[in-house]
């Protein structure tokens, strides 16, 4: 299907999406949407037209755990309500622990890189195959960037992808802007990437802009694209047409004349890139044989994904092998982004906490993983502050108190709620 220009619509930006021209369609993230209603501005896009692709971040694929049947069917409810010709998600993985290593479940609150192994590579066959047996429409991934990379890896990027798409059919979501990022971070070079790729895979493309720290590439989707970026769209390009070319922006939204510049630059690089140059269609050019299956893959897989998470947001020792300082790089990247998202998500907390929000948050990261999705996490952050000893000005500890307790539901009365209900109540005598 030819998609053709596309942008993310986000909240923050829906009136600037809907009067931009000569856009054919948008994606959106698939868990901001409920599952039963759209946005008002979703509705005049659609009437119009233009199509709406949900694009999900939850599922981990790529983790060691088959996929929740739950986020499973909410992702096929909201293709449904769109009415979309295909739904994409990430080779990633988001969470570990649990049954399968007998031990706490964590959440990373992000997309993390997946072992290219081949047992890696299985686990995520089946766990695409159930997911594509769920929904009701095609199925396509996506490439992540990375800050780490795994050690002792059987297979290139492009080697990976291929593979995946040969075993399950499933199409590629190419981000150009990730082949980007691990060339800064990890070597790895895009025009190779993209040689190795089943480029008639492709579904769409996505197109997004970052910033260089210290040598690290960080995929912000908060700054315009680079030059280099589009470098490797324009070798993308040379390459395949791509049905669909897509701008992100998640954050520092700019003016809607700056998305329509950025969009016309898309376009202008897709022109003068010129036409495919016949390169390979082909998957596995350059692959070694598979191994004959080894049972075990999912344990193994969970065995490692598990150290290595709890690396990130515990504080554990890193697993054998890796880069000691890319993973610190990481840890912090991933617990900037938690205080991020929890002041989105509550912005009450960082009002009532004013300028010690963010170092409060980061103090308690250090030794709380988040384990239930970012609302708990604002509510186990709070819950924290109140057990410790709460705050010196008491209008602001009243107000805290009052949040938690507005939002933390009906439940039987832990610990931590007979504390605050009791610090409530020295408060009130005073």
């Amino acid at each position: 299907m030819k998609l053709g220009i596309g942008i993310g619509w986000r909240p923050e930006i829906a009136a600037e999406v809907e009067a931009l021209t000569g856009v054919d369609w948008v994606e959106v993230v698939a868990e901001n949407l409920c599952a039963d209603h759209l946005p008002d501005s979703l509705v005049r896009l659609r009437e119009r037209g233009v199509t709406v692709v949900p694009h999900g971040v939850s599922l981990g694929l790529g983790g060691a755990d088959r996929p929740d049947a739950e986020r499973l069917a909410g992702l096929a409810a909201r293709a449904e309500l769109l009415g979309t010709p295909l739904v994409t998600e990430h080779i990633a993985f988001v969470r570990a622990g649990g049954p399968l290593t007998a031990s706490p479940r964590l959440e990373a609150g992000h997309l993390l890189p997946v072992p290219r192994t081949w047992d890696a590579l299985e686990v995520l066959c089946e766990n695409v195959a159930i997911a594509q047996d769920a929904l009701p429409v095609p199925l396509a991934l996506e490439n992540i960037a990375a800050l780490v990379s795994w050690p002792e890896e059987e297979l290139t990027e492009g080697q990976f992808l291929a593979e995946l798409v040969e075993r399950t059919g499933v199409r590629l979501l190419i981000d150009v802007a990730n082949l980007h990022t691990n060339h800064v971070n990890l070597g790895q070079d895009p025009a190779k990437a993209l040689d190795e790729l089943p480029v008639e895979a492709i579904a769409y493309v996505h197109v997004a802009g970052g910033v260089e720290k210290n040598g690290v590439w960080h995929d912000t989707h908060a700054h315009p694209v680079t030059a280099p970026v589009l470098d490797v769209l324009a070798e993308l390009r040379s390459r395949v047409d791509p049905p669909g070319v897509l701008l992100e922006r998640d954050d520092a939204f700019p003016p809607g004349a700056e998305l329509a510049a950025e969009l016309e630059t898309i376009r202008g690089t897709l022109r003068t890139a010129g036409g495919p140059r016949g390169a390979r269609t082909g998957a596995r050019t350059g692959t070694t044989a598979p191994p004959a299956a080894r049972p075990g893959a999912r344990d193994r897989t969970a065995v490692a994904q598990t150290a290595l998470l709890s690396a990130l947001v515990a504080g554990t020792p890193a697993p054998e092998g890796f880069d000691h300082r890319r993973l610190r790089v990481q840890s912090r990247a991933l617990a900037a982004k938690r205080a991020d998202v929890v002041a989105k998500v509550a912005p009450e907390l960082p009002e009532i906490l004013g300028d010690g929000y963010r170092a409060a948050f980061l103090d308690y990261a250090r030794s709380r993983p988040m384990s239930d999705g970012y609302r708990r996490d604002a509510l186990d952050f709070v819950e924290r502050i109140l057990v410790s000893g709460g705050l010196p000005d008491p209008v602001a500890q009243r107000r805290l108190t009052h949040w938690w307790e507005d939002r933390s539901g009906p439940r039987p009365p832990s610990r931590t709620t007979r504390i605050v209900r009791a610090a409530r109540a020295v408060l009130a005598g005073k």
